[in-house]
């Protein structure tokens, strides 16, 4: 600790000890409930005051917009650790990897989000307190709610194993679920305790207009992403036509979050960096580079360890592929990396975990995900998605576009004067169809003389 530091701080951690010395002497006590419970909002006041302090320390060379939470400027310091960050990330997987690395437009037009599902199903539930407006996220109200549930000691147990049973769903509630639990636990307002109303529906993306004209509609893009899989026909060139290659981008995204939190941690505009992987679905059970993380020992929580309420393993990527635990050793293959980089550059390894997507959290698309987290005085938060998405997203802009993604120059060689009839069928097929027809053609023979049977 930088002595200047501990000096600003102490002061407020003295005041929250007196306070929580004061709110134990109360409980032994046992003082009237109306005395405890002004200590116990007085020590959270104070709590609150030393979160703010540090916060403030920690952001001397962070500007918060007035009156506007989630948007933030970086000041000299800011913007120099958050170049290392990034040129640190750009080396070790664009570099190491071989990546292909693209720069997208930050401004999207709307035909490229409804291919890919977002302006129909990027959006939280909101709640709002009926007598002043201030909205609330309802997943993260009633998550909130039931941890502070969980560590009362007034709640019975009964209700804490219902509790422990609704929470790992919440993430996955439709409407009415949330509304019923809202009502069930009698969930109100966290800062006035005022009554809130049913959930609503609201849209995470900034919308705007796109020409003089304004009708051509479009959005601020809520993830980089997508700006590679527009790409990956230009990718798949630049790469020869040939599998397995990434693409990789770094950038700004926006999400106009209902009630931005927890500092830095959830704002509306920050810096993204993903990597999609594409390869042959049959090839990715084996990785060729999986050989050089197979011995890595991480902290997994997975699915099931979560439902039996259990707490996660430490096992080598190698030996959670074998049980089945992680899918394939292509997924692992990029846990490991993720892990190796987040060690490298400061995460401490006793506050980190890789967290599995329960079954009512998986998108419908992937065959396993995985979450890498990190504990933080706001719990457990997410830091990386990795996931084995599938082809689902190059067929959603392939259908939305009618672009042809597949190989159409091997296929030209191999069926000639047929090939536009096969390029064609090939083109309809969703992801399930194209998994049946390779199942189809693996058991029926040759592959040429299969699908042109089928054809």
């Amino acid at each position: 600790m930088d002595p200047a530091v501990e000096e600003l701080l102490t002061p407020y951690r003295q005041s929250v000890k007196e306070q929580g010395d004061l709110v134990r002497k109360l409980k032994d006590e046992k003082a009237p409930d109306i005395d405890l419970q002004r200590a116990v909002a007085e020590l959270k006041k104070r709590k609150h005051a030393l979160t703010d302090k540090m916060e403030d320390l920690l952001k001397q060379n962070v500007s918060k917009f007035a009156g506007i939470n989630g948007l933030y400027d970086f000041g000299p310091m800011g913007c120099a650790v958050k170049a290392n960050l990034l040129q640190a990330w750009r080396n070790f997987f664009v570099l190491e990897e071989n990546l292909l690395e693209v720069d997208t437009a930050v401004l999207t037009p709307e035909t490229v989000l409804k291919a890919s599902g977002h302006v129909e199903r990027f959006q939280d539930y909101m709640v709002k307190d009926l007598k002043n407006g201030e909205c609330f996220r309802a997943d993260h109200l009633i998550e909130n709610t039931f941890e502070k549930m969980l560590s009362d000691k007034k709640v019975t147990e009964d209700i804490k194993a219902e509790i422990r049973s609704i929470l790992p769903t919440v993430d996955n509630m439709s409407k009415d679920e949330m509304g019923e639990t809202l009502k069930k636990f009698s969930i109100k307002s966290p800062v006035t305790g005022n009554d809130i109303s049913d959930p609503l529906e609201f849209n995470l993306m900034f919308s705007t207009a796109i020409g003089p004209t304004g009708t051509v509609k479009g959005y601020l893009r809520p993830e980089t992403a997508q700006g590679i899989f527009v790409n990956f026909k230009r990718l798949l060139e630049f790469n020869g036509g040939k599998l397995p290659f990434g693409g990789a981008q770094i950038g700004a995204a926006f999400r106009n979050e209902i009630s931005p939190r927890s500092g830095l941690i959830r704002v509306r505009e920050f810096a993204m960096a993903e990597i999609e992987y594409f390869m042959d679905p049959k090839e990715k059970e084996t990785f060729y580079k999986f050989e050089n993380v197979r011995d890595l020992k991480v902290t997994l929580l997975s699915a099931c360890k979560q439902m039996e309420g259990k707490a996660p393993d430490v096992k080598s990527l190698g030996d959670a592929v074998k049980d089945g635990t992680i899918a394939n050793e292509s997924l692992a293959y990029f846990m490991g990396r993720i892990y190796m980089f987040l060690m490298k550059v400061g995460i401490d390894n006793n506050k980190f975990r890789f967290r599995q997507h329960l079954a009512n959290e998986m998108a419908h698309y992937a065959c396993d995900c995985w979450d890498a987290e990190m504990k933080t005085s706001y719990g457990w938060i997410e830091c990386v998605g990795c996931a084995d998405r599938s082809c689902y997203d190059l067929l959603c802009h392939q259908k939305a576009t009618g672009m042809k993604l597949v190989n159409k120059g091997v296929i030209g060689k191999v069926f000639k004067k047929d090939a536009k009839v096969v390029t064609d069928y090939l083109t309809t097929l969703e992801s399930e169809g194209a998994d049946a027809l390779d199942r189809s053609l693996q058991e029926n023979g040759s592959g040429v003389e299969a699908l042109a049977r089928k054809l």
